[in-house]
């Protein structure tokens, strides 16, 4: 029986059947004052607020206890005990009451903390509307997962389109600018389009300064990639999460749906692909504001409105250094492999999310499949081959060529070359071939060399020589003031006159 209940019959007791207080309180089992109170008050019901809380457990620790709740609020959100977390601390630290005080006490706490200063006017938000087409959200967030048999923290992009809360996640090794490039040529080329506007918070990648209010200046290469699109990028004010409140919420979602429990893949391209799966199924859910209709059908509808795909933006980021004599250009704590033409010049590194590209003056002298990590070296085998052109000696144990082969058919006409100083030079003559006529000239010479069983660079540098054309002399224009008036004629009968025994006369 509730309290309401109680007081409802004390109250027919009294006034309906005419019974008197004593005799009502030894009824009910209630009080004399309790009864005197119902009765004369004319309420149904009562509240009551106690005015002080005894802590008889808790008290003595309650100044520790509030230390700790005011520490793990300044750290960022993964960092943060559990409130049971604390409870097993101050456990350890002599607290001997039960779990239930100090959980009403933290939440007295942080009602009480809540607000920056007294007086201030509880929080209120205004439900936000956006058009078709009109803006989408950009927001990051930190998940763990399996990756190659490895726990792994990956960066995961999130764009959210506000309209149809159609979205796209996309998971990245780093969280730098050219990952923010690739994540939003993935979502357009996903979306089929962008929107007028993009809405981000202030990460370093997008914004260089903020200013008041709104004012921003953006990030240079960012801008770039804006006005590739046709987006105009806005900035929330610092530390306003509610102003791109649906990729905020999404974060938490995502989180949920996708990554718990702990997701395993082989690599991240495979996470990537069932990450966008993954979308696509989730649009087959109800639209949270239109009931009616999933996100699938408001995305169809918001299609029409979108800026169309204005094909990939060339995002890169770019960095300026040297390579060393050894052909290796150092970038982001690994080396990467050049060109030899490139050894001990100047060189730019273009950074994309997937792979590395550097430039000298402008000319491609290396590309490379990025690598995440710290120490490595990647090689490129035919970056080298020039030197040993000097040096045909370190084809045995060049780093560069270990385990190396570049072909079967070369492997093949390497092994009949044989171990000799002479066999090394004469397979850099055919790897120098291969650099000029390309590798299929060349096993198709050095397939015929085997057939007809003469195996030496010689023989194949032979055969592909005979192989290509040369290239036909065009024909040159004579000019009129160099036209013969009298064209020679070829008559054989002089000769004839010659065999007959008839000299010519002598002056």
């Amino acid at each position: 029986m509730t309290f309401v209940e109680s007081i409802a019959r004390v109250r027919r007791d009294h006034f309906v059947g005419k019974k008197g207080i004593k005799q009502i309180a030894r009824e009910r089992g209630l009080s004399r004052n309790t009864v005197r109170k119902i009765v004369r008050s004319e309420e149904t019901a009562f509240s009551y607020e106690r005015e002080h809380q005894p802590l008889p457990q808790l008290g003595p620790h309650v100044e520790r206890l509030e230390e700790m709740l005011a520490a793990n609020a300044r750290k960022g959100r993964r960092e943060r005990l559990r409130l049971t977390r604390i409870f097993d601390l101050l456990e350890t630290e002599g607290y001997t009451g039960g779990y239930d005080a100090v959980r009403r006490h933290a939440a007295r706490w942080k009602r009480s903390n809540s607000q920056a200063a007294a007086g201030e006017s509880v929080a209120a938000f205004v439900p936000l509307w956006f058009a078709p087409g009109e803006a989408y959200q950009f927001d990051w967030s930190h998940e763990i997962v399996v990756l190659g048999g490895v726990t792994t923290t990956v960066k995961v992009a999130h764009i959210r389109l506000c309209y149809s809360r159609m979205f796209l996640v996309v998971a990245y090794p780093r969280e730098t600018q050219e990952m923010v490039f690739d994540a939003h040529d993935r979502a357009f080329r996903f979306f089929g389009g962008t929107c007028q506007r993009g809405i981000y918070d202030n990460m370093k990648t997008a914004v260089d300064a903020i200013f008041a209010g709104k004012d921003r200046r953006f990030n240079r290469r960012f801008e770039q990639m804006c006005s590739h699109y046709l987006v105009e990028p806005v900035a929330c004010t610092p530390a306003s999460g509610w102003e791109k409140g649906q990729v905020e919420n999404q974060v938490g979602n995502v989180r949920e749906w996708f990554f718990t429990p702990r997701a395993r893949f082989a690599t991240l391209a495979e996470m990537n692909d069932w990450l966008a799966e993954q979308c696509l199924k989730r649009a087959a859910e109800a639209h949270p504001e239109m009931k009616d209709r999933s996100v699938a059908e408001v995305f169809a509808e918001e299609k029409g409105a979108l800026i169309g795909y204005r094909g990939p933006f060339d995002g890169f980021q770019n960095a300026d250094t040297s390579a060393s004599k050894c052909c290796l250009v150092r970038f982001d704590r690994n080396r990467y492999s050049v060109d030899a033409k490139a050894a001990n010049q100047a060189v730019s590194v273009h950074a994309y999310a997937d792979r590395v590209v550097i430039r000298q003056g402008g000319e491609v002298v290396a590309e490379h499949a990025r690598v995440f990590g710290r120490d490595r070296t990647i090689y490129e085998p035919w970056h080298y081959v020039p030197v040993l052109a000097r040096k045909p000696g370190a084809l045995r144990n060049g780093a560069p060529f270990r385990d190396w082969e570049p072909s079967p058919m070369l492997a093949t006409v390497r092994q009949r070359l044989g171990k000799s100083n002479d066999a090394d030079r004469h397979f850099v003559d055919i790897l120098m071939a291969a650099r000029e006529y390309g590798l299929e000239a060349v096993e198709t010479a050095c397939a015929e060399a085997l057939t007809a069983g003469t195996c030496t660079s010689a023989v194949i540098l032979n055969l592909l020589a005979r192989r290509v054309q040369p290239v036909a002399a065009e024909p040159v224009a004579t000019p009129d003031s160099l036209a013969l008036t009298m064209p020679p004629v070829a008559d054989c009968a002089r000769y004839d006159t010659l065999l007959l025994g008839t000299c010519h006369g002598t002056a």
